[in-house]
């Protein structure tokens, strides 16, 4: 009698055990058919595979992901204070360095008539989480910069504020303002606001309106770019 009462309670114990931990018995055919689905898409889907291994924090991922995208850019510039003078300008805006909020910037720009040209890299840390709609950014580095009546070069260092009105690079607004050569008798700050719209997924045509004031002149800037985003 003992004996057959063991074997009971062994019994009783290992059906317990099964209705308690339902998952160690399900097969991956099992989950695809509580998900109404093939065994073969699941196989096929890395995102449903991670999904089954832990459920993402999604608010997380959105608010890392960038809301913006790396530019490259090529573009057509107008001097007005420059004798009216035609342009160009390229470079790239935003290189990603990993998910630190770090940055990297250069462009180039010039007049045809050879009576202004600028160039500079600069290094941005954005504050605010990467998918952040509004971006505060610091930036240093260097910029070299000539016209007709002075020219400069040194450290450049300013701030950067990213309005972001539609995610991953649809359309966003930037201002930013700089200093070349800081507290020096060749100081030159520069003020740039800038309006971007995606035409496609990899396309966007961008506005720039630029002003450069030294101590003795003002100078500006109006460009149309076209912007490729990777």
């Amino acid at each position: 009698m003992k004996g057959k009462l063991s074997i009971l309670c062994f019994g009783l114990g290992i059906n317990l055990l099964l209705m308690t931990a339902p998952s160690r018995c399900e097969t991956p055919k099992s989950q695809a058919q509580d998900l109404d689905l093939s065994p073969e898409v699941i196989k096929n889907s890395p995102v449903l595979q991670r999904w089954r291994r832990q459920i993402p924090n999604v608010l997380e991922d959105i608010r890392n992901e960038p809301s913006f995208r790396t530019r490259v850019r090529l573009g057509y510039s107008y001097f007005p204070s420059s004798g009216n003078a035609s342009g160009i300008n390229f470079g790239v805006e935003d290189i990603f360095i990993g998910r630190s909020g770090l940055t990297i910037s250069g462009e180039y720009q010039a007049a045809f008539n050879d009576k202004r040209e600028t160039y500079g890299t600069d290094l941005y840390y954005y504050l605010r989480p990467l998918g952040s709609y509004v971006n505060f950014a610091p930036l240093v580095g260097y910029r070299y910069l000539q016209t007709d009546d002075y020219s400069t070069d040194g450290v450049n260092v300013g701030v950067k504020l990213m309005l972001i009105l539609s995610r991953g690079g649809a359309a966003d607004i930037s201002l930013t303002q700089s200093w070349v050569s800081p507290g020096s008798s060749q100081e030159v700050g520069f003020t740039t606001l800038s309006l971007g719209y995606a035409l496609t997924s990899h396309l966007r045509l961008s506005t720039d309106i630029q002003q450069q004031n030294s101590r003795g002149d003002k100078d500006s800037r109006v460009g149309v770019v076209l912007e490729w985003m990777p």
